[in-house]
This record gives C-alpha cells, sequence and structure tokens, in this order.
C-alpha cells in the first residue's frame, strides 16, 4: 500500500521535481549557449521545466487555501519558483515553521466558494488528480501560446 500523500509529501515533490527540472533546464541551455552544440535540452527541459513550474504553482495555490496561509507567504511560495532552485529551500521553511499539515484540514469543514473546491478536490483525490492534471495542461497550453518569456 502506497503512503498517503499528505501536504508536506505533496509540496516536497514538486518543490523538488521543479528544482530538478530547473536543473535540466540550466544543462540544456549550457550546451545552447555556451558549448553550441545543441538547442534539443532547451526545447526538451524547458516544456518539462515549464509543466513542473505550473504544477508547483498550482500545488502552492492548494497549500495555501488548505493550510491557511498568508497572502505574504502564498506570495513569497510563487516567488520561490522563479529563481533556480529555490523552492527546496522554501519547502523546508514551510515545513520547518508548521506550514504544511500532516493532514489536508478541508477534508473536514470548508468555508467559502475557494474551500469547498478545494475540499471537494481533496476528499476526491483520482478527480482531484484529474482536475489537477487538465488544469496543468490548459494553463500551459496558455503558455505555449503566450510565448516564452521575453
Amino acid at each position: 500500500m502506497s503512503p498517503r500523500l499528505t501536504p508536506v509529501r505533496l509540496y516536497r515533490l514538486v518543490a523538488r521535481a521543479e528544482a530538478v527540472t530547473w536543473a535540466l533546464l540550466l544543462t540544456g541551455m549550457f550546451l545552447k549557449y555556451v558549448t553550441e552544440t545543441t538547442e534539443l535540452g532547451v526545447q526538451v527541459f524547458g516544456m518539462v521545466h515549464g509543466v513542473v513550474f505550473i504544477a508547483y504553482c498550482l500545488t502552492t495555490v492548494l497549500l495555501w487555501v488548505d493550510q491557511k496561509w498568508s497572502l505574504g507567504r502564498l506570495v513569497l511560495g510563487l516567488v520561490a519558483a522563479v529563481p533556480p532552485f529555490a523552492t527546496v529551500p522554501f519547502e523546508r521553511y514551510a515545513e520547518r515553521s508548521g506550514l504544511l499539515g500532516t493532514d489536508w484540514r478541508l477534508r473536514e469543514a470548508p468555508a467559502g466558494a475557494l474551500e469547498r473546491l478545494a475540499a471537494w478536490l481533496l476528499r476526491r483525490p483520482a478527480q482531484g488528480l484529474l482536475v489537477g492534471l487538465l488544469a496543468v495542461a490548459g494553463l500551459t497550453g496558455v503558455a505555449l501560446v503566450v510565448g516564452p518569456p521575453a
């Protein structure tokens, strides 16, 4: 039986995945711009990093709602996705500070529309995962239409 996906485990997973994809993207950029051997690494790892970046941001928003983070902590968590590897120290800070519970608060008592939506996602893990994947795919599609950051 697999361990339950608690807020701590989920955030650790996405924060570290975001850092790993940063490393892959930076490797691709090194190959493209320094060695001038290939741009395939930027094309592939850039897309992978973009998808994981969006997943990290959505997870941060979910935790902001579920764990009742302040708006400042939400902004700090989202900003941590921008510099390379900053999601890992933020995730560690969040865990040490008690911002990541060992259980999902909203499985019990949601209040307000945003909390009810988060509670629905958390109470139905399969549907919640599907909605999360669709949200990541949709936002990735929007990012592809808008284009890369300038």
